[in-house]
């Protein structure tokens, strides 16, 4: 393992507890976990894989600052909502808030999933970041691991991207609930028009 990977940035230090520093967010996304799903891209990630789908995220710097509070009020006011999944960027190195805000979406009745660049079993050992394996205890699903450009995988089966990352199925009531395939393309559209991509063909950012 890479331990130069396992240490905290410097930039976290920015973040006031309570807040989340966010690449993005959209409702209703139905190619990021199963069924209807708010999705959060966490800022900040040193991996900088190649073929990245969001390198925008990689800057631990402040991006858009936003209070659990207010985020699980968003999840929450859309009926449609049947979980959360949080992306990135790296979600691991803010568990902390986002344990809180897994609880209280969790307490509504919705599921949370996440991705990350981190193994299973490097977020259960003692170097991992802080707050990792409660956030663990939140999840109903994981999918971990690195995205590796030359194991890239191009099927509608697969919820992965490549194929060293593993699905880790928490909630055995979502064990027939994995038929979302990483070779999707989604399109938002913001409320000031602007057009959100997301999906393995897509960045977050759009135009």
């Amino acid at each position: 393992m890479n331990t130069q990977n396992n240490l905290p940035p410097k930039a976290l230090l920015d973040i006031p507890p309570g807040y989340l520093n966010i690449m993005g967010y959209v409702d209703e996304s139905e190619v990021n976990g199963p069924g209807c799903r708010a999705v959060i891209w966490m800022q900040g990630c040193h991996r900088a894989c190649p073929g990245c789908f969001n390198p925008d995220s990689w800057s631990f710097e402040i991006n858009q600052l936003i209070d659990v509070k207010s985020l699980v009020q968003n999840v929450l006011s859309n009926p449609r909502h049947e979980g959360v999944t949080f992306s990135g960027g790296e979600p691991f190195w803010q568990a902390p808030a986002l344990i809180e805000l897994a609880h209280q979406v969790k307490a509504a009745g919705l599921n949370v999933m996440s991705f990350t660049g981190f193994t299973l079993a490097q977020l259960q050992a003692d170097s991992a970041p802080v707050g990792a394996q409660n956030l663990l205890d939140q999840l109903d699903i994981l999918i971990d691991g690195p995205y590796i450009e030359v194991l890239k995988i191009h099927s509608p089966d697969s919820p992965v991207a490549s194929s060293n990352q593993q699905v880790h199925i928490f909630n055995p009531s979502l064990q027939d609930k994995i038929t979302w395939a990483s070779d999707q393309l989604e399109i938002h559209i913001q409320p000031d028009g602007s057009r959100t991509f997301t999906g393995y063909h897509g960045q977050l950012l759009g135009s």
